[in-house]
């Protein structure tokens, strides 16, 4: 009797252990996180995919994924926060993050990704990660609140059918033209009337002529609006004077009656400029088209433009720290997933190996999108409004720079006029950050 009960025991014993190894995974209590983002049906779909893949993954993690329309995304996140119904993860505008961060609203995911085994924060581009970085005083230095969901490099298209229509040598993609060259075969690209109207370009960015120019919206402290700089001001004439003067770029009556997307789409725009994720509506082009680089500047003989970003970011009110941040890791840095991001024309990879292989072997245009990559690399900046604790000082600029557009002001007046306005705004921003600093003393 006392045999059969120690082989009993024995037996149990055996079982156990096997039950204790090889399945960990059914000790843990099933739990649900939830995801917020927006964005169009494509982008939907890639997320959808990759949330069931990272539930296989981990199996005891249910996620709850909200998409709403972009217009009504930080309407809809202010009012779940608000109601303490912060989503686990959610995206995150890199333009918010430093009064996000200073609220005490997102996690610090700096020790996170030091201990993580999800991915080498070696091979994820510099800029995607110091966007997110902020210590209190300064963007991109400093803890890490986000992860990269994308970085969009803003780059210029060109048909290439109405270019040699025109007689227009095509770019070359080592070569940069200046802004003299640029307007000169604007002026040769832009040709006939009515219906049969066709334009050098849809607009120029500001942000590239102004940075190209050796001029910014603020000084290097970025406490002082600096728009009345003479480099600033004849980098905003020039913009301005394509269209005013040159008559290169449709008038502000045709713009409104068909946006420079449309017409670069329908053939009428010889130049425009685009991001990654304009790849798959440019797929389906009746017409040739390729990147250029940038046009340089002639005082300083370089180029600039901008380059966007969405954060993952992590809130500090879950209760599932790890899982929340494996997800945001998953949905931002997993082969898979990049893969699937870059082959659908949706981002350029935020993995470096694959960006430098994979993406840029594509059998797909554009010829050149090496410049992708150029952008974020050598001439891409962030978007000025990323340094400053809200917008209302840059939204002055923008609502009132149309009178320049217009032809009602030069540059040099209405710059003269706005400056004092927009430092009296970052003035308050300013003093915002520090009671929030003080407070978090």
């Amino acid at each position: 009797m006392r045999k059969v009960s120690n082989r009993l025991l024995i037996l149990v014993s055996c079982i156990l252990l096997v039950l204790v190894t090889i399945t960990p995974a059914l000790a843990q209590n099933p739990i649900t996180i939830t995801f917020m983002g927006h964005g169009h049906p494509e982008e939907h779909e890639i997320f959808t995919r990759l949330i069931e893949k990272y539930e296989e993954r981990y199996p005891h993690v249910t996620v709850n994924y909200i998409n709403v329309p972009p217009a009504e995304y930080m309407i809809r996140l202010q009012a779940m926060v608000a109601g303490n119904q912060t989503p686990d993860v959610f995206y995150l505008p890199a333009g918010d993050l430093m009064p996000w961060a200073d609220s005490g609203l997102l996690a610090d995911l700096t020790e996170l990704v030091a201990n993580t085994d999800l991915f080498d924060e070696a091979n994820i581009w510099p800029e995607a990660l110091a966007r997110y970085r902020y210590d209190g005083n300064m963007v991109g230095q400093g803890p890490l609140w986000a992860l990269p969901k994308d970085v969009g490099p803003w780059a210029l298209a060109y048909n290439a059918d109405l270019f040699k229509e025109a007689g227009v040598p095509l770019p070359d993609p080592d070569v940069p033209w200046t802004w003299d060259e640029f307007l000169e075969n604007a002026r040769k690209l832009t040709r006939g009337s009515g219906n049969d109207r066709k334009w050098g370009a849809a607009f120029y960015t500001l942000e590239a002529a102004v940075w190209a120019n050796g001029a910014d919206w603020l000084d290097e402290t970025k406490t002082r609006v600096t728009v009345d700089d003479s480099k600033f001001i004849e980098a905003l004439q020039w913009v301005a004077d394509l269209r005013l003067v040159h008559q290169v770029t449709p008038t502000r009556e045709e713009e409104q009656s068909m946006g420079g997307y449309s017409r670069f789409i329908n053939g009428q725009i010889a130049m425009f400029p685009m991001g990654p994720w304009d790849q798959p509506a440019f797929w389906r082009l009746p017409f040739e088209w390729d990147l250029m680089p940038w046009p340089v500047s002639p005082n300083t003989g370089k180029n600039a433009t901008w380059i966007g970003s969405m954060g993952f970011a992590v809130s500090s009110r879950t209760k599932n720290l790890q899982e929340a941040f494996n997800l945001a890791a998953f949905l931002a840095l997993d082969r898979e997933g990049q893969q699937l991001n870059y082959e659908l024309g949706m981002a350029v990879p935020n993995l470096i190996d694959m960006a430098e292989t994979g993406f840029l072997n594509m059998d797909k245009p554009p010829a050149n999108r090496k410049e992708f990559l150029r952008i974020i690399t050598d001439y891409g900046r962030r978007p000025i409004n990323e340094y400053t604790y809200d917008n209302e000082w840059i939204d002055a600029f923008w609502q009132g720079v149309d009178a320049v557009y217009a032809g009602r002001k030069t540059a040099a007046e209405f710059c003269k006029e706005i400056q004092p306005e927009m430092q009296s705004l970052l003035d308050r921003a300013i003093a915002r950050q520090e009671q929030q600093r003080q407070r978090n003393r």
